[in-house]
């Protein structure tokens, strides 16, 4: 079972090069200039820190030429909705080669961003990847996050990662200076309500070993959350070994296949029960649709700081397709696209803004 498990493994590895190896070749579509957004009065001034500045907010995210639009319209959307727009800072981990045309992209549209790209080789995850329900969610760089807390710099002491396909309707600093307790690792929106034994197999809940007992002794019940919006403390997370905790998981599913999901459960499995709840209103996720169809579905009730377009259906795809969701035109205006040489496919400048509450 080993041997057949490594050679899926490799297989999977293989794959990935041949698709990082056709997204390196291929052009990478043409995006927009956005508008410059300054700091307004009371924004801490830089200083020759650099990326250690104190003064900083940390957002670190995946990049790839196959969701750079949805980065590009993420980025637009919190600058645009900061108060202090100069003082964030992104970090994009991107998949090894590559990086230099996305660089050039990122510099385009936005000038004066502050930023910095870490290449991520699939070798560091291949031999943990199980296969999923969907194949986007086996892609080595949806991994990524695992490995933060090591290629970001030792001084960066938290972050807030995003998916690329979020956009921010509030100020991101309120997100980033969310408290976390002495005894929390990552802070993020909790869904109590969920059914959170659907995230594993009937396998691991009738395990002794495993089901129930794992997440005995917790500060709290464990509750679904969403990876796509969280804040994490990094000083915390490498003291603690977390990265190994993760994959420590990921290897007894390639061994006993407890879960049908890409990169949640592992996180599930080591901070259910000890996340430190932010307010919902800081993930109205789902908005992608479900795994299969990608079906719409409306923000749930209540205030909205950030929209989530997680599940298989993405905006930009409804839109390109003439099949957009309604909620979908909202993310249109932050769209940066150039859809030819003819014209853009938003106009940033004058696009309707997303009303923060």
């Amino acid at each position: 079972m080993r041997a057949a498990g490594a050679a899926v493994a490799l297989l999977f590895f293989f794959l990935f090069l041949l698709a990082a190896a056709a997204e390196a070749g291929a052009a990478l579509p043409r995006f927009a200039e956005a508008p410059q957004y300054r700091n307004g009065e009371g924004c801490p001034a830089a200083t020759a820190a650099g990326v250690c500045d104190p003064g900083l907010v940390h957002i670190a995210m995946t990049l790839d030429a196959h969701y750079l639009r949805g980065s590009m319209a993420a980025i637009y959307s919190l600058l645009k909705h900061a108060s202090c727009p100069e003082s964030l800072f992104f970090h994009f981990l991107a998949a090894a080669p590559g990086d230099g045309e996305l660089r050039a992209a990122l510099a385009a549209s936005f000038p004066s961003l502050r930023f910095e790209i870490y290449p991520f080789r699939a070798e560091a995850v291949a031999g943990l990847i199980s296969a999923s329900v969907r194949a986007a969610l086996e892609a080595p760089l949806n991994y990524a996050r695992n490995h933060l807390a090591d290629l970001l710099p030792p001084c960066v002491p938290r972050a807030i990662y995003l998916d690329s396909d979020v956009l921010a309707a509030d100020d991101v600093r309120r997100l980033w200076e969310t408290r976390l307790p002495a005894a929390a690792v990552v802070a993020a929106p909790e869904y109590c309500h969920a059914n959170f034994s659907r995230y594993f197999t009937p396998a691991f809940w009738s395990d002794p070993a495993l089901g129930a007992r794992v997440f005995a002794g917790r500060r709290r019940p464990p509750c679904y959350f969403n990876t796509g919006v969280m804040v994490l403390d990094l000083r915390r997370w490498r003291a603690g070994n977390y990265r190994r905790r993760i994959e420590r998981w990921m290897e007894i599913q390639k061994e006993r296949r407890i879960y049908e999901l890409g990169s949640l459960p592992p996180f599930l499995l080591v901070f259910a029960g000890e996340v430190e709840a932010v307010d919902l209103r800081w993930n109205q996720h789902g908005l992608g649709g479900d795994n299969v169809r990608g079906s719409c579905r409306p923000l749930h009730d209540g205030p909205v700081s950030l929209m989530h377009w997680s599940g298989k259906g993405k905006p930009w795809d409804r839109l390109d397709a003439g099949r957009p969701c309604p909620l979908d035109h909202t993310w249109k205006s932050y769209d940066l696209y150039v859809a030819g040489d003819g014209g853009s496919a938003a106009s940033p400048a004058s696009g309707p803004a997303l009303s923060a509450w």
